[in-house]
């Protein structure tokens, strides 16, 4: 449990094999976020250069911020790391910052700055793509990727935020507190982001500068990491939910495949039931279980009507008809406060 204490803010920076960058990234910290209501907890996650030896110097340097170092004995991940450092640190704000400098250490600050000064606001996310602000982007297929992520992600969500994978972020105590993280890797940018959103977090954006470096200068992220990404989009949209809700979801993606299947031919009939069984994944995260079979019923019963095309236009009529039925009857039941409302 969170002690009360006069640490405002925790600078949380995992390590792994960074010596390169360290030095700079003292300075840089020094230069910044040099106050004694400040605490900076590095977790070295194993690393096998002199990252160690360097970490355990900084513990005689002279400095007004409270400095802590938590050594991992071999590396378990980014996400472990992260995790790791919140659970020894104590202050009010929370401040992820990257080791490796593609981020600015300026920029953090800027952030901190507007949160603090806006209690209102509970977490606020770095983004590369907004703003003006000097960029350096290396591997355009990286880019790409970051990019289709962050646009699935805001499909999955109802978002429209531009950069889940910056890895400055910072947010209130309270809202690490109300969340669970399980991922030890990079997923963890994926995860955070939706566990943030699925308990009603306001997330803000702030453009940073980026500065990318390349893997021969220690860039980490592989291709198996990208292709990683997209298991964790769905995991966290599609797998973390109830039971009831994974459910929900089992059935209207497979009467939506039901309705995609009345739609082209050959190839095209795959392509349409692929679409639709993904589109009733989505509803199912929307709807209840009685909400699911009742919009099941009525696409049966359009299906029962006419042939060829005639039978797909009917089907899709009668799901269309579903849909606004299910809605009127959820948004009447809900204004009567009735005991149902849950079966909807």
């Amino acid at each position: 449990m969170h002690q009360e204490n006069n640490i405002n803010l925790s600078i949380i920076v995992p390590v792994f094999n960074e010596d390169t960058y360290l030095y700079k990234l003292y300075d840089e910290i020094n230069r910044y976020f040099n106050e004694s209501n400040i605490e900076v907890v590095f977790v070295n996650d194993g690393s096998k250069d002199l990252s160690k030896n360097i970490l355990e110097d900084f513990k005689n340097n002279k400095h007004k911020f409270n400095y802590v170092l938590i050594n991992l004995q071999r590396n378990f991940g980014k996400g472990y790391a992260v995790k790791e450092g919140i659970k020894n640190c104590n202050g009010k704000y929370i401040l992820l910052q990257d080791a490796d400098l593609e981020l600015d250490l300026k920029d953090s600050k800027e952030i901190y700055d507007i949160i603090s000064n806006d209690k209102s606001i509970d977490c606020i996310f770095g983004s590369r793509y907004l703003s003006g602000k000097l960029k350096r982007h290396n591997y355009f297929i990286n880019e790409l990727a970051g990019k289709f992520n962050t646009f699935v992600f805001n499909l999955f969500f109802g978002q429209s935020l531009s950069d889940i994978h910056c890895g400055l972020k910072v947010f209130k105590r309270e809202v690490y507190e109300k969340i669970d993280l399980n991922v030890n890797d990079f997923g963890l940018e994926i995860e955070l982001a939706s566990q943030i959103i699925k308990n009603n977090f306001q997330v803000y954006e702030v453009g940073v500068s980026y500065f990318s470096r390349s893997v021969k200068a220690g860039k980490k992220i592989t291709w198996i990491d990208g292709l990683k990404s997209y298991y964790y989009l769905f995991k966290v949209r599609f797998l973390d939910n109830t039971k009831s809700t994974l459910l929900s979801i089992l059935i209207s993606s497979l009467y939506m495949a039901f309705v995609g299947s009345f739609f082209g031919m050959g190839l095209g009939n795959t392509i349409f039931i692929v679409i639709f069984f993904i589109l009733g994944m989505i509803i199912g995260l929307k709807t209840k279980i009685f909400s699911t079979l009742s919009i099941f019923l009525f696409i049966y019963i359009g299906s029962l009507f006419g042939n060829g095309q005639g039978k797909a236009l009917s089907v899709l009529l009668f799901f269309i008809l579903g849909i606004f039925t299910v809605y009127k009857i959820k948004t009447t039941i809900k204004n009567k406060h009735s005991k149902f409302s849950n079966l909807f």
